[in-house]
């Protein structure tokens, strides 16, 4: 099998377990699968792929978006998100402003956020012009 039809397993850093489990878990709706044998986190995405939390040292994280869902109606899954504690950016600079959370460019709707540990996470939305 190629790589291109591989179900994939994403590894994000956290610093503490107990409250990563209650955010993935609790405020995102993963299901949760248990630790693995190394005492990673291990949640299920999507299409038989798995989220892994592991625990490093704070830093760890990207700087960058380091994961992206894709949904379908955005502005009800922030909704519902929010209800459950997601706390979204917003933006206002020369390459990115969003608006009610959204930033819209071409065909794509995305909205950021951010786990406990600083890991910056994405819904996005492909629309019909």
């Amino acid at each position: 099998m190629s790589i291109a039809q591989s179900t994939v397993e994403m590894m994000l850093p956290i610093t503490n377990p107990d409250t990563a489990q209650e955010f993935y878990a609790d405020r995102l709706g993963l299901p949760f699968e248990g630790a693995n044998e190394a005492g990673e986190l291990m949640f299920q995405l999507g299409g038989g792929s798995h989220l892994v939390l592991r625990q490093l040292p704070a830093g760890s994280q990207s700087k960058n978006t380091a994961m992206s869902f894709e949904v379908h109606g955005i502005e009800s899954e922030i909704s519902e998100l929010e209800g459950h504690g997601v706390r979204f950016e917003d933006y206002d600079t020369p390459d990115l402003k969003t608006v009610n959370h959204i930033c819209e460019w071409g065909d794509e709707k995305a909205a950021w956020f951010s786990d406990p540990d600083g890991n910056i996470l994405c819904l996005h939305e492909h629309v019909d012009n």
